[in-house]
């Protein structure tokens, strides 16, 4: 199973992907990762390849071959579209993370455009408004934790608790109750 995480500098996407490469280790599932990091101190773009069970091949998923695309931002989504196979799904936080030019008025950021464009162009693809989640969790940078949370519905090779155990060992123990909150929330939100 490939996923591909994208998103932008400060959302954790180094820690999501490191929560699914440890999880598939403590499962006894082989994991080939590699990041991709911008100006992410700045809010560049982050993107996370997660490869699940691949042995023989690379830790770079290439374009067409992702199984998921695990989007926390929406225009990250879009930049990152190459990566899904065709069927792939697609679960993407509709909570936006505004570029400095468009902050200051010099360029539009269409997010209605972008969510509509997913939304339509994309038959497996889950909008989530994880960062109302991760605010009722507690703190709005739980949203990598909420998006993890949603993603255990999209049929991981381990189970939900796995996954979360190893994410929190990467955290400090004072966050662990809200991010437990966090994870689950994002859980019951997309469960069938």
């Amino acid at each position: 199973m490939d996923i591909l995480i994208a998103g932008v500098g400060g959302q954790g996407i180094i820690l999501a992907s490191r929560a699914l490469a440890s999880a598939a280790v403590t499962t006894g599932l082989p994991v080939r990762t590699a990041e991709t990091i911008g100006m992410a101190q700045r809010e560049g773009s982050v993107v996370s390849h997660v490869r699940l069970g691949v042995q023989e091949a690379g830790p770079l998923i290439p374009y067409g071959a992702a199984d998921i695309l695990l989007a926390l931002e929406p225009a990250e989504a879009c930049r990152n579209l190459k990566y899904l196979r065709p069927g792939g799904k697609a679960l993407i936080s509709t909570a936006a993370v505004i570029p400095v030019l468009a902050a200051l008025g010099s360029s539009p950021y269409p997010l209605e455009d972008i969510l509509a464009y997913l939304q339509n162009n994309l038959p497996g693809c889950r909008c989530l408004d994880a960062l109302a989640l991760a605010r009722e969790a507690g703190n709005p940078r739980a949203l990598n934790l909420v998006m993890l949370g949603a993603l255990v519905n999209f049929g991981l090779p381990f189970p939900a608790d796995v996954l979360l155990a190893e994410a929190l060992k990467l955290l400090p123990a004072s966050v662990h109750e809200m991010n437990r909150r966090a994870f689950e929330l994002g859980r019951r939100a997309l469960e069938v």
